[in-house]
């Protein structure tokens, strides 16, 4: 029996403020982080991932104290990943209470050290995929080799954005999340463009695990469950 979607808000924050902006120039403050866990906590939001962007252009690591204060009163999964640079950087992470790590700064090298002292289930690794769309260089064929090198590494999940999509609402790029999915056996989470239910359906058609969205929750009426709901017409079961 196929395992259910899930529908993954994606929060953005810059410090403690929640920012967002389109292709990861998150110039515009929408709020606090702290508020924003809390509204997805009410909603019954089965998974929530937190990515400080600033930390490491600031050349600091994870704010602790700030994932501690969000899961204190926060009973969903909670990725975090930002500044996360080394094997004890992850340890404090899942300390701090964070029950999965985003990696990206490090590469492989960092996800094959972590796997073998925390295992794979809590790595998720972060392919950020330039531009809106596949050109000459940017061969969806290749990030999938990108992404089976992940795998092969020891991460546990796949969170693959285009980066030049992210922010638009003008949808996920179909053809990189068909190249990724059907080159490794792990979960794959779309992430890029999401501004519809349908564009959610499509990425799942397209054969994501689940679909991360930041925007189209912040800037809309559309909710996690909203979102549900229409998979469930559509003969996807969805988690939330």
């Amino acid at each position: 029996m196929p395992l259910a979607k899930r529908i993954i808000p994606i929060l953005l924050c810059r410090g403690r403020q929640l920012v967002k902006g389109v292709a990861f120039n998150s110039w515009r403050s929408v709020g606090v982080a702290a508020q924003a866990v809390r509204i997805h906590q009410a909603r019954g939001v089965d998974e929530l991932v937190l990515l400080d962007i600033s930390a490491t252009a600031e050349g600091r690591g994870p704010d602790l104290k700030l994932v501690e204060e969000l899961t204190k009163d926060c009973f969903m999964p909670l990725a975090v990943g930002g500044g996360v640079r080394t094997v004890e950087d992850v340890k404090t992470l899942l300390r701090a209470g964070a029950d999965k790590v985003v990696i990206r700064t490090g590469g492989t090298e960092l996800v094959r050290q972590v796997a073998e002292v925390v295992g794979r289930q809590a790595i998720v690794a972060a392919i950020d995929v330039p531009g809106t769309g596949p050109s000459v260089y940017e061969d969806p064929e290749q990030w999938a080799r990108c992404a089976k090198h992940w795998m092969n590494a020891g991460a546990g999940e796949l969170l693959v954005t285009r980066m030049g999509r992210e922010g638009t609402m003008q949808g996920y790029d179909l053809d990189l999340i068909k190249a990724v999915s059907r080159a490794v056996t792990i979960p794959v989470i779309a992430h890029g463009g999401a501004g519809t239910y349908q564009h959610m359906l499509e990425a799942i058609e397209a054969g994501a695990d689940a679909v991360a969205a930041g925007s189209i929750f912040l800037f809309t009426e559309a909710t996690p469950r909203g979102a549900a709901e229409y998979l469930a017409q559509h003969g996807v079961e969805a988690r939330v």
